[in-house]
């Protein structure tokens, strides 16, 4: 017996997560790996059947390198008004992990930089404000 949709939120849900995957240039197969997922679970979340967990989109979303809150705002868990803007470090990461512009590659690539460059400002004392 087949199961109808269960929400339009899920739906949608679905579909941007098969798009973010094709733009990751996965299989469905290699994301379900990445996430820690079942391959047919995670087909089923792809067409919407499946409701998924805050925990597995968290997952997805890290296998995906595409911030939790954006698929918990599509998933319905949580509305945009609960997911203010973020600030500082978290802003920038969460900028970079969502242009879509970008490989996976370069993703980490600035990622990487970004990370390095705070991590030097840090063992120096320096702050954002100074300008040295």
């Amino acid at each position: 017996m087949a199961k109808g949709k269960v929400g339009k939120s899920v739906e949608d849900l679905g579909d941007y997560l098969k798009e973010q995957r094709v733009k990751a240039r996965l299989s469905l197969r290699q994301l379900a790996d990445l996430a820690g997922v079942s391959n047919p679970y995670l087909s089923q979340i792809e067409r919407g059947l499946r409701r998924p967990s805050a925990e597995v989109l968290q997952q997805i979303a890290k296998a995906l390198r595409i911030s939790a809150e954006q698929l918990y705002v599509r998933a319905g868990i949580v509305s945009p008004e609960d997911n203010p803007p973020r600030e500082g470090a978290a802003a920038v990461e969460l900028a970079i992990l969502g242009d879509a512009g970008l490989t996976e590659r370069q993703k980490q690539s600035l990622l990487d930089v970004h990370a390095s460059f705070l991590a030097l400002n840090r063992a120096a004392g320096r702050t954002a404000d100074d300008d040295s």
